[in-house]
This record gives C-alpha cells, structure tokens and sequence, in this order.
C-alpha cells in the first residue's frame, strides 16, 4: 500500500515533468531517472521481504535475468543470492539493501535539488515570468501542507481499515520453491 502511494506520487511528478518539457534540463531530468531506477530497486528489494510465494518467485525470476550479463552474470546472480538459490540468505541481503537504498535516494535526491536550484523550475508555457510570482510562505506552504496531510490520512485510513487491498492474495501463501505459482505478475508500479 505505501509503496502503491509512493509510485502513485512518482509517477505524477514525471508526468508534470514531461508535461512542462522540464526533461530539457538534462542534468535534473538525468539525476531523476536515476532515482527512478534507485526508487524501483528499493520497492523490488522491499516487495520480496513478506517472502511470499508472488515475492519468492519475483526474486528468482528477475535475479535470474541478472545472468545475462556477459562474463560476470552467472557470479552477480550467486552474489546476489548468497549461494545458488534463492533462500533465507537471499532475503538478508534484500533486506540489508532495502535499509540502505533510502539513504542513497536521499543523496541522490539533494543532487537533484540542486540541480534544479541551478536550473530553476519549469512551467508549461516555458516562459520565466516575474509579474506573476507569489511569496512562498503562507501560499505554497499551506497548499503543501494540505497535500501531505490528505496523503498522510488516505495512506493511514488504507492501512487500518483495508490493509490488504493492494496486496495480491498469492503473495500470502508462505514461500515455497516447489510450487510455482500459475501467474507471476509485478506488481502495477513494475510495469511503467
């Protein structure tokens, strides 16, 4: 659920980003992409960590496309995997990478800042316009704080009375390496 919301957000900000030809500033829209990428590493690596039979056989399917690499493939997946399959091994280096990956995101996250600082933000009609500029406080800082605590009371009213809504019902079965499920499928936010 909260990485459904999270996406959710993301993939707003790109599609404002693409909308306001923001991708012209190559630097920013660079460091984005990367994030991006960082974001999804993040959520695979959490979405594997209820070790269910979708997270189980999630983890096998897209390690396994890591042993496409030329030369170093077959060693990357086995690193990964911490020996030669997905096991309880597995699941510790995902969840050391899940604890880490946040703080590479906020790194790379001020990168981003900062490159927008130099470059200033965009906006449809890409004119830089003076006569229309407002003071940032109280304006923006109410309308964003309104949208942070509409987000904050969608995600928390989702996790107390539904928590499971988001979930896929297969991902409740325990791990098993020899039952494959009959449909593995990513999850929505996989699929952009």
């Amino acid at each position: 659920n909260g990485a459904s919301f999270f996406f959710i957000c993301i993939y707003v900000h790109i599609a404002r980003g693409l909308y306001y030809g923001s991708y012209l500033y190559k630097e920013t829209w660079n460091i984005g992409v990367v994030l991006l990428l960082l974001v999804m590493m993040t959520a695979f690596v959490g979405y594997v960590l209820p070790w269910g039979q979708m997270s189980f056989w999630g983890a096998t399917v897209i390690t396994n496309l890591l042993s496409a690499v030329p030369y170093i493939g077959d060693a990357l997946v086995q690193w990964i995997w911490g020996g030669f399959s997905v096991d309880s091994a597995t699941l510790t280096r995902f969840f050391a990478f899940h604890f880490l990956f946040p703080f590479i995101i906020a790194a790379a996250t001020l990168v981003h800042l900062l490159f927008l600082h130099e470059t200033g933000s965009n906006n449809p009609i890409g004119l830089n316009s003076d006569a229309d500029k407002i003071s940032f406080h109280p304006y923006f800082t109410y309308k964003d704080l309104l949208g942070f605590v509409i987000m904050l009371l969608a995600l928390t009213l989702l996790a107390l009375f539904s928590p499971n809504l988001l979930g896929d019902p297969e991902n409740f079965t325990p791990a098993n390496p020899l039952v494959t499920p009959p449909h593995i499928k990513p999850e929505w936010y996989f699929l952009f």
